[in-house]
């Protein structure tokens, strides 16, 4: 035989013919290099595959198949031998053109991998056809009228082709059998004539129900609400972006101006995508909307899988006009997008915690930008950022001083817990909240109280040896809950039975401290055993549909005293709440936190806000310590504008936002030195970029995280503060090639809001 030398080899067919033009398709991969990496598409895949779709490609020497996203298509010169696309997984786009540029900014500005954000952006329930199955879809042949013309087909025959004709997509056989009024026979006789085409597809097994609603006509619009309708249909009447912050205090009927401006866009055959922070939130918000406009979109996570999916398709169908939900709402497929809506701009639940970390409302001005539609940014106490945007003149600033109805706002009062602790007040409610609780209920009114800590002691101790029982894995003080009566980590779900004893020198004397939303109620239920009360927390907050079932109690007024965490103490409207106590004002007040001022005031602010909006009128008891502190004296005069004048001040003079953009570095591992040490490292590379490319920035740490231990992992932080946001983020990017040592992990929070 004769020897078969190397150039007698014939080439693998993604060798050949590199230089002639062929069909690229740009590649980014879930798991993978982060780079974008070029394919050709092979013939046979080029009606299939389209921009947005998933792809299974060939990756490294070994050709593993790894699941990629299609990012770009284009016919070009390779310029050198492309591996070809092996299989086309989706059947058509996930996402459109503009969502793809969008997705794109957010990996460039949040530092992260373009894949990590197509999936965040796209739910898993879509990924995954959720609520679908794969059966045999019919529909008209291509040639089937020319033939027909020459067959002289029987009635049931005809008819069945009249009605597959009429069908504005492919349909099952029995969907068809049961519109032509026949069996199967005409069907598959049709079928093998070759006048009806058979193909495999996805079709839906489930819907979500549609959600009667007693339809309402719109509420009449005082001054200035009338005001804030006119800015906004202004802008859309002009068919530009603008980005309007309505700062309207609360109960000022913000809601009814989204509605109505709402509706207009819908007379223009467009879409509406409204954001609120909170899912307790979107149940009333939706009614609200339902009332209004009929079929509603929802997204949010307690949502299953395959009811996620239906609602997605539904909105890119384009056959729902508005879209409702939380922070991932805002990424939904609207083909006719033409307002956007955040509500309660200022909350902190519209930053991502996990990557990419991106803030929705950030998101929501680039893509209404994009778009050239109006961003309606609501609030009754704005973040400090746009409120010195507003301010900037770079967002138009829409004022509603008033209450509808001209209702007054309530009445604030403090109640110093150091006086009260003289008086040896035992308990977590005062006896002059107490009094006033027992005067709302008597006049048939409802109260809220407001504790944003959950369990039922904060802190186990041993008053003999000095013993905090606490989690191993965080360093973090265990949380008593009494319901299950386990000590429990809030932040890697550690627990432990709760002890009697001390565990280190079995002392019986052990104190349980501190307060939650479990004692409270505890304290509630005994002092008023005679009044329904009813606990609003993540604990009890668990379920599909609990917080619906539970704000449909207090609305009925079946509960008079609803308490918990922050979840109930924004956006909420009950006309029958007479009085809200804050239990302490504090809890976040002296947070290693440069906003802790700020969401300090929101908090007090925005939970005051959910009385007097009836006839019946109402106030408010805030119980701290710390009555004299600026943010709580302007909380208590409803005064958002001297919270303002007094704070920024301070953010300027220490270069904190709005007044200089920030990038939040933590570097984690389970060896403290080794973390450390790293954390330096980057640290050093860090200033050493910034310097060379003499950007003003300052650079501070590493220092140990105010939760210097989570999860077993030690915790090191570093912020980067500059004027500008983009030379931060690319010194950032370039830290991305440093090698970490083994089981260490960094991660960059740009714009952050956590600073724990």
């Amino acid at each position: 035989m004769a020897q078969q030398h190397l150039f007698d080899l014939e080439p693998e067919p993604w060798q050949q013919d590199d230089q002639a033009e062929t069909l690229v398709a740009t590649v980014v991969l879930r798991d993978g290099p982060s780079q974008q990496l070029d394919y050709s598409v092979p013939d046979e895949l080029r009606d299939q595959i389209a921009a947005g779709c998933r792809v299974k490609v060939p990756l490294g020497r070994g050709n593993r198949s790894v699941v990629g996203y299609c990012v770009r298509l284009e016919n070009r010169m390779a310029g050198r031998p492309l591996k070809p696309i092996g299989e086309v997984i989706d059947r058509r786009s996930l996402l459109s053109t503009a969502m793809l540029r969008l997705t794109e900014w957010i990996a460039d500005y949040y530092v992260c991998g373009w894949a990590q954000v197509l999936e965040a952006v796209i739910p898993a329930g879509v990924r995954g056809q959720a609520g679908t199955r794969l059966t045999t879809l019919l529909s008209v042949a291509a040639d089937a009228e020319r033939r027909m013309a020459e067959l002289k087909l029987p009635e049931k025959q005809t008819k069945v082709m009249k009605v597959l004709a009429r069908a504005k997509r492919p349909i099952t056989p029995t969907q068809l059998a049961q519109a032509a009024g026949c069996g199967q026979g005409p069907i598959t006789t049709l079928r093998r004539k070759g006048l009806i085409r058979s193909q495999t597809g996805r079709v839906q097994t489930n819907q979500a129900a549609a959600q009667p609603a007693v339809r309402e006509s719109h509420l009449k619009l005082n001054a200035d609400q009338q005001k804030a309708i006119d800015a906004i249909l202004g802008t859309l009447n002009r068919g530009e972006h603008r980005t309007l912050l309505v700062h309207g205090v609360t109960g000022s009927g913000k809601t009814e101006v989204y509605i109505q401006a709402i509706q207009e866009v819908i007379h223009f055959g467009r879409q509406a995508i409204v954001l609120v922070p909170e899912i307790s939130l979107t149940p009333q918000t939706v009614e609200r909307f339902r009332s209004r406009f009929g079929q509603v979109a929802v997204l949010h996570s307690h949502l299953t899988d395959a009811e996620r999916h239906w609602h997605w398709q539904q909105i890119a169908e384009g056959k729902v006009s508005v879209v409702v939900g939380a922070r991932s709402a805002i990424f939904a497929p609207t083909p006719h997008l033409g307002l956007i809506v955040l509500d309660e701009e200022h909350e902190s639940t519209f930053k991502q915690e996990t990557a990419p970390r991106y803030h929705a409302r950030d998101v929501a001005l680039q893509r209404a930008q994009a778009e050239r539609i109006p961003l309606v940014l609501g609030s009754a106490t704005p973040s400090l950022e746009s409120w010195h945007r507003a301010a900037q003149k770079e967002f138009t600033l829409i004022s509603m001083p008033r209450r509808v109805l001209d209702r007054p706002l309530p009445a604030v009062g403090t109640i110093d817990l150091r006086t009260e602790i003289r008086r040896t007040t035992r308990g977590a409610i005062s006896r002059k909240l107490h009094m006033a609780m027992q005067a709302a209920l008597n006049e048939e009114g409802q109260v809220i109280l407001l504790l944003n800590r959950r369990g039922f002691s904060t802190q186990i101790q041993c008053p003999a040896c000095g013993f905090v029982l606490k989690c191993p894995e965080c360093d973090i003080a265990l949380t008593h809950h009494r319901t299950q009566e386990i000590a429990l980590c809030h932040y890697c779900d550690y627990e432990v039975p709760a002890p009697s004893v001390c565990p280190d020198c079995d002392y019986a004397g052990i104190r349980y401290t501190g307060l939650g939303t479990q004692r409270l109620e505890a304290e509630v239920r005994a002092r008023f055993p005679d009044v329904p009360c009813l606990r609003m927390d993540t604990d009890t907050m668990q379920g599909r549909g609990a917080h619906e079932r539970a704000l449909a109690r207090f609305r009925s007024g079946e509960i008079k005293i609803l308490l918990g965490t922050q979840m109930i103490a924004k956006g909420l409207d009950f006309p029958d709440v007479t009085l809200v106590g804050v239990i302490n004002a504090d809890t976040a007040l002296h947070l290693p936190d440069f906003r802790a001022a700020e969401r300090t005031f929101h908090l007090v602010t925005q939970v005051a806000g959910r009385t007097g909006r009836g006839a019946k009128g109402g106030r408010v008891l805030v119980q701290t310590y710390s009555p004299e502190h600026p943010a709580i004296v302007a909380a208590v005069r409803h005064d958002y504008a001297a919270f303002a004048a007094g704070e920024l001040p301070l953010r300027e003079m220490l270069r904190y936002p709005p007044f200089a953009s920030m990038v939040r570095m933590v570097v984690r591992g389970p060896v403290e030195e080794v973390t450390q040490a790293f954390a330096q490292q980057l640290v050093e590379r860090l200033q050493a970029m910034l310097a060379e490319k003499n950007v003003d920035a300052r650079v501070l740490g590493p220092a140990p995280a105010p939760f210097a231990r989570l999860r077993g992992r030690y915790r090191f932080q570093i912020h980067v503060h500059g004027p500008t946001s983009e030379p931060l983020r690319e010194a950032v990017r370039e830290l991305v090639t440093m090698k970490c040592p083994d089981e260490v992990q960094w991660i960059a929070d740009v714009d952050p809001l956590d600073m724990l």
